[in-house]
């Protein structure tokens, strides 16, 4: 009510607000109220004076602070330091095997299926038509983005906030390239994944030294001003100060601000839709197996034991934060992986690639899948990719798909993967457990 006469109604004022809350808890420190109250007055004097002194800086200046806050003084202007200590009480995981022969009849069926879609496509065009095609690329996109997100946030208990940085960071790193290096297809595409590691190293150098809620919200913070960064096209406002123009006299947008950067598409040999399908299927299913491997060496075992056991772990001689940043890296350069799947299906990228909305869908992926499984975030993210294709078409949609995901997290609280080693789930013989945490 108080803020209704300074900017009226929206939908995503609820949103806002509480972004804005949590921000001011978290930089006053958690716990401290006098903390928070210091923290509020701060943040409105920037807020009153920024918008004066730089106008465009007022869309990520919250953020801004907060980073510079929490890379100084990682628990708050007010707050204590966090004892590392166990994990925390829930229930007990079962341990990493190698998955058992009904699981890999099973994963080999559903390669089968991917693999002679296109078939079915060519020979009965009515029952499996072109949007299948591109409905199950767009389901793949999103299982290699969610899984890249577990990756860390599963075996290595980093919440991150802010996943969409790497997966737009990487979209636009090739973006950039064949807009304006004329960069073919083939060299474009693997610089996403290059560009989305890069940014995962330099961002996760200051991340990965923090924990719980202070590591998510130095996360969101980062992909905020990333999302800034490309919002507000700052590299081609920098171009403008020194008057740097095209042939044309025109001034130079880089990354094309609202409007983002189109008309980018595949190379010929690739551009028709199954060619694109088998690429993306292809990768994408060699992106999870490779993070699966990873999860089952020796650096996968060490994500568990910092998870789980901080002290113990450091006491043995694990570098826990040289192999948390480590992995940070390798989610974004897979998170990147599926930002250049989604560029060149679509052919066109956009700052709300970037934003909070983005990164908030695969952590929703991770926690419908379950997060306690390596299959969850595949089948999360199927799930809500159909879901909101499935709602779209209807006049409430956004509506229908909230009722759908708040029911689901109610009546499956591990997850869909979850449930099936639940009682209920074992009864149906759904899965055994050993099965689940394959």
């Amino acid at each position: 009510a108080v803020q209704l006469p300074k900017g009226g109604a929206d939908l995503l004022m609820d949103f806002n607000i509480l972004a804005a809350a949590f921000v001011v808890v978290v930089v006053g420190g958690m716990g401290s109220i006098f903390g928070a109250f210091w923290a509020a007055v701060l943040f409105g004097i920037l807020q009153t004076f920024g918008i004066q002194i730089l106008p465009n800086s007022t869309l990520v200046l919250m953020f801004l602070v907060m980073a510079v806050v929490l890379i100084f003084r990682p628990w708050g202007l007010l707050g204590m330091p966090e004892t590392l200590g166990q994990a925390p009480p829930g229930p007990p995981e079962q341990p990493l095997r190698p998955a058992l022969p009904r699981v890999r009849i099973l994963g080999g069926a559903a390669a089968a299926l991917l693999l002679l879609l296109p078939v079915a496509h060519l020979f009965l065009p009515e029952a499996v038509d072109t949007f299948v095609l591109v409905l199950v690329i767009e389901i793949m996109v999103f299982v290699l983005f969610a899984a890249a997100l577990h990756f860390i946030m599963g075996p290595g208990g980093m919440v991150s906030f802010g996943h969409a940085a790497y997966f737009g960071g990487g979209a636009y790193a090739a973006a950039l390239l064949v807009k304006f290096a004329d960069a073919p297809f083939e060299l474009a595409f693997w610089a996403a994944p290059l560009g989305g590691a890069l940014l995962a190293f330099l961002f996760g150098w200051f991340c990965v030294r923090l924990s719980g809620v202070y590591f998510a919200m130095l996360t969101l913070a980062f992909a905020q001003i990333a999302w800034a960064f490309a919002f507000q096209d700052m590299p081609g406002s920098v171009l403008r100060i020194f008057g740097i123009a095209d042939e044309f006299g025109t001034p130079l947008k880089v990354t094309g601000g609202d409007d983002g950067l189109n008309d980018i598409w595949p190379s010929g040999w690739a551009s028709t839709r199954i060619a694109y399908y088998y690429i993306t299927v292809g990768l994408s299913v060699a992106a999870l197996w490779i993070m699966r491997r990873f999860l089952y060496a020796p650096f996968g075992y060490t994500l568990r034991a910092g998870r789980d056991s901080p002290l113990r772990a450091a006491a043995i001689g694990i570098d826990l934060t040289r192999h948390r940043w480590l992995a940070f890296a390798v989610s974004g350069a897979f998170a990147g992986l599926a930002g250049a799947l989604f560029l060149f299906s679509k052919g066109s990228i956009f700052p709300t690639a970037l934003e909070i909305a983005r990164s908030f869908d695969a952590l929703l992926m991770v926690l419908l899948g379950g997060v306690q499984s390596l299959f969850g975030p595949i089948f999360g993210a199927a799930a809500l990719t159909w879901l909101n294709d499935l709602f779209s078409v209807l006049s409430y949609w956004r509506f229908l798909l909230g009722v759908t995901i708040i029911a689901l997290v109610l009546l499956l609280p591990q997850g869909i993967v979850g449930f099936a080693g639940t009682r209920l789930g074992r009864r149906l013989r759904l899965a055994r457990p050993e099965e689940i945490a394959a």
